[in-house]
């Protein structure tokens, strides 16, 4: 079930690394980090009859770099400061972080030998590569599972696209507004069998009463108030420039895919319910335009954002062409001369969705 397509993050710890760009998903993790707390309490409340001395916790999608240890540093607190609460003795925790096998797990596992030695209670880690669209861990092991800005990416590009060469980014402006709905409901389609298929498998790997908090990059509402998701979209805008400049075929334009959905709440709730192995607990929405428009503020940055998310899918499909991309985007942003990308970010009606699930 895994995506054919490189979507790790850019890797290493360089200007354009992800590990050095990724202050907006931090921003986002901090938002989640009272849901976590709440969880914990619950798990490790004086009632709760869910753990037997151990605690088991899974990070999906944890990417890398500095972020890539957040929400399980927050749980492992979280259980330190509770359990010194009811002055009851702390479980043993075992921390597991996911992510495809591309993924730099270098850093990752240097900190998590750092987090093993800085912690009490006693903690074990372990680092599982793979798809989270496939079976992970054992039956009923887990005991929670957090998974930051990474449901969007779904397994692979809808096949209703790629199968009938349908292109999702049109240099001609009219037909892509024609073709947008069509397009949009490929990508919801395939996100609703992505979505469900991860509830379900999640499901058999938390034990009961297990509990999940995961958040997204969605849109407000399912009024379409935009051409393109928002950064998928502002790439696009850089390609078909290429595309005009004679730096890059049309015909490999036409064939490229970003396998990115960006789900209404609707949506979300509505998969969850009728997946029904999940109860939701609490839905968050919030605009992340501040925390937005901070990772755009400057061409550099701009550009740094762009490829840290972006660099392998684009390499992976057109070659090697970053030098061209990154001078079209500056030039893109600085000139920007009929305010398409001012127009983008702020007709996209985007949201971050935080979600705080228990297993049913």
């Amino acid at each position: 079930m895994a995506s054919e397509q490189m979507v790790h993050m850019s890797q290493g710890q360089g200007e354009t690394s992800y590990a050095r760009n990724s202050s907006f998903q931090k921003a986002e993790q901090n938002r989640m980090k009272s849901l976590i707390e709440a969880v914990i309490a619950e798990l490790c409340g004086s009632r709760s009859t869910l753990l037997t001395g151990k605690i088991v916790i899974a990070d999906l999608g944890c990417s890398s770099g500095p972020n890539a240890l957040a929400l399980v540093s927050t749980a492992i607190n979280a259980i330190h400061s509770q359990c010194v609460h009811l002055q009851q003795p702390p479980p043993e925790v075992c921390v597991l972080l996911n992510d495809l096998p591309d993924n730099d797990f270098n850093t990752v596992v240097k900190s998590l030998v750092t987090l093993r030695q800085s912690k009490d209670p006693v903690v074990l880690t372990g680092v599982i590569p793979g798809s989270f669209y496939e079976r992970l861990f054992t039956s009923d092991s887990l005991h929670l599972v957090c998974a930051s800005n990474s449901l969007q990416w779904l397994s692979k590009a809808p096949e209703d696209l790629t199968r009938n060469h349908i292109p999702v980014f049109d240099t001609d402006e009219h037909v892509r507004r024609e073709r947008f709905p069509l397009v949009r409901e490929a990508y919801a389609h395939q996100f609703r069998n992505d979505f469900t298929l991860f509830l379900e498998l999640r499901a058999k790997e938390l034990v009961s009463g297990g509990r999940m908090v995961i958040s997204l990059v969605g849109t407000c509402s399912d009024v379409i108030a935009s051409k393109f998701f928002l950064f998928p979209g502002i790439v696009a805008q850089i390609l078909s420039a290429m595309v005009a400049e004679g730096a890059i075929d049309k015909a490999k334009f036409d064939s490229f895919y970003v396998p990115v959905h960006g789900p209404s709440g609707e949506e979300v709730r509505e998969i969850i319910e009728e997946e029904g192995s999940f109860s939701i607990r609490e839905m968050r929405a919030h605009d992340p335009t501040t925390e937005m428009n901070t990772a755009l503020s400057t061409p550099r940055k701009f550009v740094n954002n762009l490829r840290a998310l972006f660099e392998p899918i684009i390499v992976q499909h057109f070659g090697d062409i970053m030098d061209e991309f990154v001078r079209t985007a500056e030039l893109h942003w600085s000139l920007d001369p009929d305010g398409s990308l001012q127009e983008e970010r702020t007709r996209t009606s985007r949201a971050m969705l935080v979600v705080s699930l228990a297993k049913a």
